[in-house]
């Protein structure tokens, strides 16, 4: 099958502290770690700077970027591409985000307050609004600021980018994978996590946590199968 040369971009909406540039970085990151733009996509820059209404310049800058992040890949013949993952390396990247999410996770236990669990709870509602509506770019991306918020009240974490690396890896895959499920969670594990949030409790938080990702990859199964669909034939 030839890289898919049509892809959809939501621009996000840009701040008077951002240029251009940072601007453009954080559309198409955001845009890969929802899983609007599908493994296999052949991007171009002018074809990006069209749909951005952006000159090449920025363009050319925020893929340099991200192919440092391993998000996208630049060929010899300088065609661009968002990269096909081998179902042993989407399993890897599963077991990572594990490792580092509990960890985050248990480290942020000690800063929550009655208000902050509030918000998460808030968030949580979102996630759930989003997959209740069939919108699974807006499900994937408001599940990962319900972690993100959490890990961000540890003041001294250090894992948000490397766990943000592995959204961006995981993302493309995850969105085909979940389009193709007819319902999601069984159990709610965000529900569980805030309760051991409430308690206090470290080891039921980062089970939940666990639980929470492996949950998602076990309703992945056709992972292998994907893969097969997206190589070229």
């Amino acid at each position: 099958m030839p890289a898919k040369t049509t892809y959809s971009l939501s621009p996000i909406e840009k701040s008077d502290s951002q240029n251009v540039n940072e601007w453009v970085y954080q559309t198409l990151r955001k845009n890969i770690m929802s899983g609007e733009i599908c493994p296999g996509s052949a991007l171009t820059i002018r074809g990006v700077a069209e749909k951005l209404d952006v000159s090449p310049m920025p363009v050319r800058e925020a893929l340099r970027k991200l192919a440092s992040e391993a998000a996208v890949e630049i060929k010899d013949n300088r065609r661009i591409s968002v990269p096909l993952i081998s179902p042993e390396k989407f399993k890897a990247l599963f077991s990572l985000r594990t490792l580092l999410e509990t960890h985050a996770a248990e480290n942020a236990l000690p800063y929550f307050t009655d208000e902050k669990i509030a918000e998460l709870e808030a968030l949580d509602n979102d996630v759930d609004d989003a997959y209740a509506a069939g919108d699974i770019a807006a499900g994937s991306l408001a599940n990962q600021a319900f972690h993100r918020f959490m890990y961000e009240q540890d003041p001294n974490q250090v894992c948000l980018p490397m766990i943000e690396s592995v959204w961006l890896q995981l993302g493309p895959f995850v969105r085909i994978g979940l389009s193709k499920l007819e319902s999601y969670y069984d159990y709610d594990r965000h529900q569980e996590a805030i309760q051991a949030i409430r308690e206090v409790d470290a080891f039921a938080l980062r089970r939940a946590i666990e639980s929470d990702i492996l949950d998602g990859l076990s309703m992945i199964r056709n992972v292998d199968q994907i893969y097969e669909d997206l190589k070229p034939k």
